[in-house]
C-alpha cells in the first residue's frame, strides 16, 4: 500500500470535509477564505489521489455519496483533535485569564450582563468575552472556550450543567389585556374566552411553545390566533409592550417589565420542556476560568431553582 495515498495533504482534507459538511463548494470556500474553483479543484484531486467518487454533482449542487459521507464524519473527528491538540500547544505556556463565551443574545442582554459586574468584583484579573449567537456553538469551528444555550441537555461530544429550568409566563400590555385587571395576578387557569381575540406572537426557536402551555391548561391550540413571529425573544418582548399582540416569555427575561407594570402576567409560570445550559467541549474542562465562571453561575441560578 502506498503510504501516500493514505496520507492526503491537510488543503486537501479540509476542502473536502467543508465542502461535504455545507454540500457547497462555495460556502466551503467562504468558510476556507479561498476561491470556489480553488475548493472544486482541491476537491478533485482528492478523489483522483484516491481513486474515489466522493460526491455526486447535481447541477449546482453536490452530495457526498454513502463513502464520502462516512469518510468526512472521520475526517470532521480527525480535524477536531488535530485543532484541540494545537489550541492547547499554542496556549499551553500562555496565562489563561480570558474565556470566550457564546450566549442567547436576550438572555446576555436582561440576565448575564447585569450581573457580570458580581463575578467580575471576585475575580478582578479575570476576562469574559462574550459573543451573541443564536445558532448553536460548534466548537470544532469556531474560536469559542463555552456556550449558554437552551434546550432538552442532549448535546452529544460536549460537557452541560444545566442552570435554570424554564418558566414560561403569558404577557400583555396592560392595555391589551382588559379582563387581566379585575384578576389577581397568576390567581386563575386561562380559558379561550380570555384569550379570545388576542394575537400570539412567537419566537421562531421554540415553535411548540404556544402548544405546550395551551397542552398544560388543557385549551385547544387550534383554537387561538397566531400572529408574527420574530428571531429574537428581545423583539417579541418589545411587540408586547408595543400593543400588537401577547407573548410566551421566560418569566427571567420580563422580570424587570412586571415589576415596572409595562407588561402584566395575569396566569400562573408553566415549566417549558426546555432548560438553560452551560455547555463546553472537552477540551476546555480545565481553563480556569471556565471553572471560576461556571461556579459562579450556578451559585447565581441556584437560589431560582
Amino acid at each position: 500500500m502506498n503510504y501516500r495515498k493514505l496520507t492526503p495533504s491537510m488543503s486537501l482534507l479540509l476542502a473536502f470535509e467543508a465542502s461535504a459538511r455545507h454540500e457547497s463548494f462555495t460556502r466551503a470556500a467562504e468558510e476556507l477564505s479561498l476561491t470556489q474553483s480553488a475548493v472544486s479543484r482541491q476537491v478533485q484531486a482528492l478523489e483522483a489521489m484516491l481513486d474515489l467518487a466522493l460526491f455526486t454533482r447535481e447541477g449546482k449542487r453536490i452530495i457526498p455519496t454513502d463513502i464520502g459521507r462516512a469518510y468526512m464524519a472521520e475526517i470532521a473527528h480527525a480535524l477536531t483533535l488535530i485543532r484541540s491538540a494545537t489550541l492547547q500547544a499554542l496556549t499551553a505556556n500562555a496565562p489563561k485569564t480570558q474565556l470566550r463565551v457564546a450566549t442567547l443574545p436576550t438572555f446576555g442582554a436582561k440576565w448575564l450582563l447585569p450581573r457580570l459586574h458580581r463575578f467580575y468584583q471576585t475575580h478582578p484579573d479575570l476576562q469574559i468575552d462574550l459573543d451573541s449567537r443564536i445558532e448553536a456553538a460548534d466548537f470544532s469551528t469556531q474560536d469559542l472556550d463555552a456556550a449558554i444555550v437552551v434546550g432538552d441537555g442532549r448535546w452529544p461530544g460536549v460537557t452541560a450543567h444545566r442552570l435554570y429550568a424554564e418558566e414560561l409566563v403569558l404577557v400583555g400590555n396592560p392595555a391589551a389585556l382588559p379582563f387581566a385587571k379585575k384578576l389577581k395576578r397568576r390567581a386563575v387557569a386561562p380559558t379561550i374566552e380570555s384569550l379570545e381575540g388576542l394575537t400570539l406572537l412567537r419566537v421562531r426557536s421554540f415553535p411548540d411553545a404556544w402548544r405546550e402551555w395551551c397542552a398544560h391548561f388543557g385549551l385547544r391550540h387550534d383554537a387561538l390566533r397566531p400572529g408574527p413571529s420574530f428571531e429574537l425573544t428581545s423583539h417579541l418582548i418589545q411587540a408586547v409592550v408595543a400593543g400588537i399582540g401577547v407573548g410566551l416569555v421566560p418569566r427571567m427575561l420580563v422580570e424587570d417589565e412586571l415589576n415596572e407594570n409595562r407588561l402584566l402576567s395575569p396566569f400562573e409560570a408553566v415549566p417549558s420542556s426546555r432548560s438553560y445550559y452551560l455547555v463546553y467541549p472537552e477540551r476546555a474542562q480545565r481553563h480556569p476560568v471556565l471553572v471560576a465562571f461556571r461556579d459562579w453561575l450556578l451559585e447565581e441560578l441556584a437560589g431560582r431553582q
